[in-house]
């Protein structure tokens, strides 16, 4: 390919994602916007209510049907559940309490450090791969990943003379599009397994999907998906982006005598937290591990963010009291509560975005759309690996209306796991194939509630952003996550490698 190709190639590429941000950038701010899409959704459900739709959702014997928001029965849920909807927000609790840790550190001085200490010393030409990689690696603590790294990330390129929203783009993209992929088994291999095995076992009572019949392509997804996201921050996102002419000012002085004691004691502190929660769930009938005695799943992975909270907080009060900011009990409420006011705009746009996400699950919508779609693939009769990529395919788009992995697997496995076994696939495969399609359009999708909080964080580097100027940020991570995956998948697939233990893609 010429020079002149290639550049030509790029140009119709940045043009393309100009319009994608100019053409977003025209929707209403944020939280008028959820305002918008949950009036949206009350007068479709009414729309399509007046039809009779109903459907059946696998794996139940009644038909559901599609519920108006505009009946009486309708006006008392959104009345009664308007509030338990925001307080009952899920990632709402999850970006609180760990901003309480977070912003405890944050305020005292730790994460400047450790990034000055850490980070900012690696070769420059690996910290894009550095920070997609541990974006990757993040999901092990959960959702909390999403409110970790991506600012942190924005931070450190911001600290070696590059764009801070690249590095928020690369480590937005490893949390959200990478965020099934692992070293380790996590708790989203247990859940998915657990859900397939579920399924499976109404047909045959033997058959058993393992939260480690996935492990070795997740294994070697890490490496192809930290490569791609570099890749694509440094040939495609940053060169759109070109050089930062913001007036933030987030630039690290170089490290102090005392700062480096804080940073030594701080480390010591958390290395001193982590090895006595390995020693605790070492422990005969340990409460942190399952009745097996294992941690997959366990009660250690459901309580994995409360045990990061204290770990900030533990480790910013030893930074703290070394450096002199933390001299009475105190200033570590005093450090919360700075943390606390910088969410104000969060928790403001949260408020509208659980009512949208409340009344599009209430009304049935998004399973309706979940399963007909679903249907509508099982009803081509493909049988071949074709129909797995139609399958993958299906599965992107939907998880832009549906960003709970979990809910979306429970809807698509009844259908589809049970149609491609009696098709001759091994159930792991099509796990393997739903979770890279559910992954990849993570950070493209309103329904995920996480894309506000990085959105704010956006806006500390650009005021003027908005929601276009983030999806045409990370539309080519996703697209080119999603085809790696796919090649991958089929490179698996033909060569014979094993997704996991004993698992192939053939029964």
């Amino acid at each position: 390919m010429s020079a002149k190709s290639s550049e030509a190639k790029k140009s119709r590429m940045s043009g393309f994602l100009n319009v994608i941000e100019k053409v977003g950038n025209k929707l209403p701010d944020p939280f008028m916007l959820f305002v918008y899409l949950a009036v949206t959704v009350i007068v479709f459900s009414w729309i399509i209510s007046l039809f009779d739709v109903t459907f059946t959702v696998p794996g139940a014997e009644e038909e559901v049907a599609i519920k108006s928001l505009l009946t009486g029965e309708g006006l008392q849920y959104i009345l009664t559940s308007m509030l338990e909807n925001f307080v009952g927000f899920a990632p709402l609790g999850i970006v609180l309490a760990m901003m309480l840790g977070i912003g405890l550190a944050d305020k005292v001085g730790l994460l400047e450090t450790a990034i000055k200490s850490t980070i900012l010393k690696a070769p420059a030409s690996l910290i894009t791969y550095a920070v997609v990689f541990t974006g990757i690696l993040g999901n092990i603590a959960s959702d909390a990943a999403f409110v970790i790294i991506p600012p942190l990330a924005a931070m450190v390129f911001y600290n070696v003379g590059r764009h801070p929203l690249a590095g928020l783009a690369a480590g937005f993209a490893g949390v959200g599009s990478g965020f099934t992929a692992n070293l380790m088994i996590t708790g989203t291999d247990a859940l998915l397994s657990g859900i397939s095995t579920e399924v499976m076992q109404t047909i045959d009572p033997d058959i058993v999907v393992t939260p480690v019949d996935n492990w070795y392509f997740m294994i070697v997804s890490v490496v192809f998906l930290s490569i791609a996201g570099a890749v694509v921050t440094e040939k495609l996102v940053e060169p759109r982006l070109g050089k930062y002419e913001g007036k933030v000012k987030k630039e690290f002085e170089a490290v102090t005598s005392l700062e480096k004691r804080g940073f030594r004691n701080a480390v010591i502190v958390g290395l001193a937290y982590i090895a006595l929660i390995v020693l605790v769930i070492f422990l005969p009938n340990s409460p942190l591990t399952n009745d097996q005695g294992g941690i997959v799943p366990s009660p250690f992975l459901d309580g994995i963010v409360p045990l990061i909270l204290i770990w900030f907080i533990a480790i910013g009060i030893a930074y703290g009291v070394t450096v002199k900011k933390i001299e009475s009990s105190r200033a570590i409420g005093k450090y919360m509560g700075e943390a606390m006011k910088d969410m104000s705009g969060f928790i403001v746009l949260i408020f509208a975005a659980a009512q949208f996400i409340a009344y599009f699950e209430w009304t049935n919508m998004g399973s309706w759309i979940a399963v007909s779609g679903a249907n509508f693939l099982e009803s081509l009769g493909f049988t071949g690996l074709a129909a797995v990529i139609g399958f993958v395919l299906l599965t992107a788009v939907l998880n832009l209306f549906i960003f709970s992995g979990s809910a979306q697997w429970a809807l698509e496995a009844p259908i589809f796991l049970k149609m491609f076994y009696f098709l001759g696939y091994e159930p792991a495969f099509i796990q393997a194939s739903y979770r890279i399609a559910d992954s990849s359009t993570n950070i493209i999708t309103p329904m995920n509630p996480y894309i506000i909080i990085v959105l704010a964080f956006m806006q500390e580097y650009d005021k003027k952003a908005g929601l276009g100027t983030l999806i045409a940020l990370m539309l080519p991570y996703s697209i080119v996550f999603l085809g790696i995956w796919i090649i991958l998948l089929l490179g698996f697939a033909l060569l014979g490698i094993p997704f996991g233990p004993g698992v192939g893609v053939y029964l």
